[in-house]
């Protein structure tokens, strides 16, 4: 079987988790005997190896107005299907449609992106509840709320996303990595894109209030800016790192004495899944998809409550056995979302979508 995967994530400045995806997708189907033909409108993104067309002029998000507004021009590339692994949504003809939506955070928080950019997502998101044979979603949770907008229950299947296995790394490694960074105290992590709902205000709140039995404990806040105001996150030992090459925040995931996720909404929640892999413990917010990924093993608490949140992270602090246990239950948890296991129910769907595709020829 060979999938046409649109692949234009790759080219965008800050490609984000769903570049990581699509990777995944690029470097599992084969193991399965399912090739890709990868497309997008531009020259061949880096690191991708074997068929790929490049769709020309119109480029970026251009291409997708075209694609979302007038409904061409299709896309007539090699595959027996085609996957669009995010809500830009590709005109196709004569061939199952697979879309991958997931969350719905620019329809629960539009204050978080521009004006066009909802009108995108929600254009994207009609688009695949009008279109597409399957959308496959990364939690229960995104699952519901697909749903709720309006995709038939029959058509909404979950496919977990996952991580990269934690390599050993020598320690003498991890180590000259952070003094590179300067960082030589104790510190809690929070790795994602900086926007409203990630809710990082309140994160630095509840860490002035542990400075204050924690004197040397120090926050690191690392991930790209994303859409919208997040007001000034500084304080005593707050640190803004900006994006960071992957080595770099392996190493902070493996020496943080904690992750914590205060975000309000996560479709599915990679961070959570990156600092279980390596043993760190997590603090989470619920109420979205990260509360259903950490399952019994991390801490919850409750959202926009930085006292709360304060006092997770002081119970885990302050006892150290309990931070033990979390950490290996957290390695446990993890082993569960692998990109392997993801990637073989893709192709579960797209087997199964082909042979109905057939029958009814």
């Amino acid at each position: 079987m060979q999938i046409a995967l649109h692949v234009g994530q790759l080219q965008q400045p800050v490609p984000g988790g769903i570049a990581r995806y699509v990777r995944a997708l690029l470097r599992e189907l084969p193991k399965h005997d399912v090739q890709t033909h990868a497309f997008a409108a531009g020259t061949r993104p880096r690191g991708i190896a074997g068929d790929y067309d490049d769709l020309g002029w119109p480029h970026g998000s251009m291409r997708y107005e075209a694609w979302h507004r007038a409904r061409r021009p299709t896309v007539r590339t090699s595959g027996t299907l085609v996957h669009a692994p995010s809500l830009a949504i590709p005109p196709v003809r004569g061939r199952p449609l697979v879309v991958t939506a997931h969350d719905v955070a620019f329809h629960r928080f539009p204050q978080v992106t521009t004006r066009r950019g909802r009108a995108f997502h929600e254009r994207g998101l009609a688009l695949a509840r009008d279109h597409a044979d399957i959308v496959i979603a990364p939690s229960q949770f995104t699952r519901g709320e697909l749903i709720d907008l309006g995709i038939p229950e029959h058509r909404v299947r979950v496919a977990y996303l996952g991580t990269d296995p934690a390599e050993p790394v020598n320690p003498q490694d991890v180590e000259q990595r952070l003094r590179e960074l300067r960082v030589e105290r104790p510190f809690l992590l929070t790795v994602g894109t900086v926007e409203p709902r990630k809710r990082l205000r309140h994160l630095v709140t509840a860490h002035q209030q542990l400075r204050r039995e924690f004197p040397d404990l120090e926050l690191l806040i690392v991930g790209p800016p994303g859409w919208g105001n997040v007001g000034l996150l500084d304080g005593a030992g707050v640190r803004r790192m900006g994006a960071l090459p992957w080595l770099y925040i392996d190493a902070l995931y493996r020496k943080a004495l904690l992750c914590a996720i205060p975000s309000v909404y996560e479709g599915f929640g990679l961070p959570a899944v990156e600092a279980m892999n390596r043993g760190c413990p997590v603090v989470a917010a619920r109420g979205s998809a990260v509360e259903e990924v950490l399952g019994s093993v991390g801490r919850t608490v409750k959202p926009d409550d930085a006292d709360d949140l304060a006092d997770a992270v002081r119970s885990l602090l302050s006892d150290d056995a309990a931070r033990s246990i979390a950490s290996a239950a957290g390695i446990k948890r993890a082993a569960n979302f692998t990109w392997s296991a993801c990637i073989a129910h893709h192709v579960d769907i797209y087997r199964a979508l082909v042979g109905d595709a057939a029958a009814k020829s």
